[in-house]
């Protein structure tokens, strides 16, 4: 039998040196009781010392008798599947992939220990450090075989699925059992995410559900790491390298050392869990770019499959998830990549946010991120910016009707109405961010088109809007309305301050209560991208808090219209975050957006033809 050119069935012997009889003998001689050549047979396969001929030898003599390697024999088997044959010369490779695919199209009660120990290489094999006197396991990173050895980890589970054709039925559970603690380093979790994604190359069919399991544990990581405590550690890294940089030490050693170190200390994050999460949202976006582009070019229908997949997890995981702050950016540069991959997300969320049989918790969370897309993608056009708001305007237009013609007194109530309050503050949003663009080109026209939204009547209604939303956007939303003489919100503004607000006891116990100024629980999830490496990526799709309104009408153009480390703070102190808790709410492998030790994309001889 010939499978990629290799003869696995006439591979010539190898002389070894040895101890007991042949497999064959010691296989019958156990079978009749005596296993005193069996025991030295397992105890020769656990030698730390074994050498390639000697592996070669033994599964030469396995793959005659494999047929015989029963569940009587399963302890053998296991110890046959832990040598030690990754890192060791293609020879031996060759030998050990010809008797695994023996091995599981014979003995198939063996195929989930098979698939157990090439998964069990998905990462870097485990070291031990002695530092001052204590052992320290920690991931071998400096393995120059490591590529080398996933390559072939890789080439094992073709084997198998060509074999086993149902293997991917049992492999799923196995890859979710496997993966790492999110506390492992971020080179083990980023091993692991990077063969995950290889594997949808050759098994498309577990892809979503290989997507659903990486993004489940990246959403574990976002919300252990909020946008507050990662600003606070860059900021305490910054304090304490300017106090170093002040020493006398370090100005003597600046010309020698500080200089060839500055890259790598500034593409690393300070906060050690969003430094994992930045790993690993690089290589996602990167495989993304894969799937998408090849060799340079957009490929339509792959394109496609890959976003029905994230949509269909983005609905399943990121929506119900209440203040992350990256993992939904996936989405965001998919999306980038056409204007009708954006229109075909934004006409998703609308459909969530008017679909009445759905939780309201959902349709607000979907409200906040139509919002916050339309206001922070540089890539989504006026002409859909307009098409959308006339969608929500018309829809909020439609629900003041419904509780007008009710005939009953319209009360301020987030619980029963949260849909539309957050349906306003989305549209209150977008108008702060996309004004300029709409009144830039056209005064006369943008003019026309925002008193066309008829804003008044929103503002006025019973609903009082603008006492629910978040103050930083009812203020400047009403700067700006006022400005070019659209809507007057300040009259009712003052009104509503006057009014008793919602009071909600202290997180600290006691009698004390203070102002809940974000009854509606605001979430904008396209706020700014902290993560440093894989930012790279958003920083030129991304559109910036610009605070230029009182200063001049219209900015002079800019080419980035400010940098990443200009201050965003347009809601800052505004916006709850997530203290480590989930809860519901309401292409390439570029090396300049990778770490040094990244793996690279999937070699083309594993991409299946779409």
């Amino acid at each position: 039998m010939e499978i990629d050119g290799r003869d696995f069935l006439k591979t010539p012997s190898v002389k070894t040196v040895r101890f007991g009889g042949s497999v064959a003998e010691t296989l019958e001689k156990h079978k009749h009781g005596d296993s005193s050549d069996y025991e030295l047979l397992k105890h020769q396969l656990v030698d730390p010392e074994i050498k390639d001929a000697q592996i070669i030898n033994w599964l030469q003599e396995f793959r005659t008798c494999v047929t015989h390697l029963t569940k009587d024999h399963e302890q053998l088997i296991y110890t046959i599947l832990r040598l030690p044959w990754l890192g060791r010369s293609q020879a031996v490779v060759d030998e050990y992939l010809a008797f695994l695919g023996n091995l599981v199209s014979a003995q198939t009660v063996y195929l989930c220990a098979c698939l157990n120990m090439v998964v069990s290489h998905f990462t870097p094999k485990r070291v031990t450090i002695c530092e001052g006197g204590v052992d320290i396991s920690d991931s071998d990173d400096e393995d120059e075989n490591l590529p080398r050895n996933f390559d072939h980890c890789h080439q094992a589970l073709q084997l198998i699925i060509r074999y086993v054709p149902s293997t991917s039925r049992f492999l799923m559970p196995i890859l979710q059992e496997s993966f790492p603690f999110i506390q492992k380093s971020s080179r083990t979790l980023e091993c692991y995410v990077h063969n995950l994604l290889r594997i949808t190359v050759y098994i498309p069919s577990i892809r979503r559900d290989i997507l659903e399991l990486i993004i489940g544990k990246l959403l574990k990581l976002d919300v252990n790491a909020s946008r507050t405590h990662i600003e606070e550690a860059e900021e305490n890294r910054v304090q304490t390298q300017k106090a170093e940089e002040q020493s006398e030490e370090c100005l003597f050693d600046m010309d020698e050392d500080v200089s060839a170190d500055e890259p790598t200390r500034t593409t690393v994050m300070a906060h050690p869990v969003a430094e994992r999460l930045d790993t690993l949202m690089a290589v996602l976006m990167a495989y993304i770019k894969d799937i998408c582009y090849v060799d340079g070019s957009f490929h339509v229908e792959r394109t496609k499959e890959l976003y029905r997949d994230l949509l269909t997890v983005f609905d399943k995981l990121i929506l119900p998830t209440h203040a992350s702050c990256h993992v939904q950016y996936t989405l965001f540069y998919l999306c980038s990549f056409k204007p009708a991959l954006a229109e075909a997300f934004l006409d998703h969320l609308w459909k969530i946010l008017q679909n009445p049989s759905l939780p309201a918790v959902l349709r607000q969370a979907a409200a906040g991120y139509l919002g916050s897309f339309l206001a922070r993608a540089k890539f989504i056009p006026l002409s859909t910016v307009w098409a959308c708001l006339d969608l929500l305007i018309s829809w909020i237009h439609q629900y003041i009707d419904s509780q007008d013609s009710c005939g009953k007194q319209v009360c301020c109530d987030v619980s029963l109405h949260g849909p539309f309050y957050t349906s306003c503050q989305a549209v209150f949003y977008t108008i702060i961010f996309r004004h300029r663009a709409m009144l830039e080109a056209n005064m006369k026209k943008g003019l026309e088109y925002l008193q066309s939204l008829n804003l008044e009547r929103v503002v006025m209604c019973q609903l009082n809007p603008l006492r629910v939303c978040l103050p930083s956007i009812t203020n400047m939303f009403a700067a700006i309305t006022r400005k070019y003489q659209v809507v007057f919100c300040y009259t009712i503004i003052e009104r509503n301050n006057r009014c008793v607000l919602p009071v909600v006891r202290s997180s600290a116990g006691g009698d004390c209560v203070t102002t809940n100024t974000n009854p509606l629980d605001s979430f904008f999830p396209f706020d700014p991208y902290l993560l440093k490496r894989s930012g790279q990526l958003i920083e030129p799709l991304y559109q910036v808090w610009d605070d230029l309104l009182d200063t001049e009408p219209f900015p002079t153009k800019r080419g980035q219209q400010g940098s990443r480390e200009d201050e965003d703070d347009f809601l800052f102190g505004e916006t709850p975050q997530a203290e480590g808790i989930v809860g519901l709410t309401p292409n390439s492998y570029d090396s300049n957006f990778r770490s040094p030790s990244s793996l690279g994309s999937p070699p083309n001889s594993l991409q299946r033809p779409f």
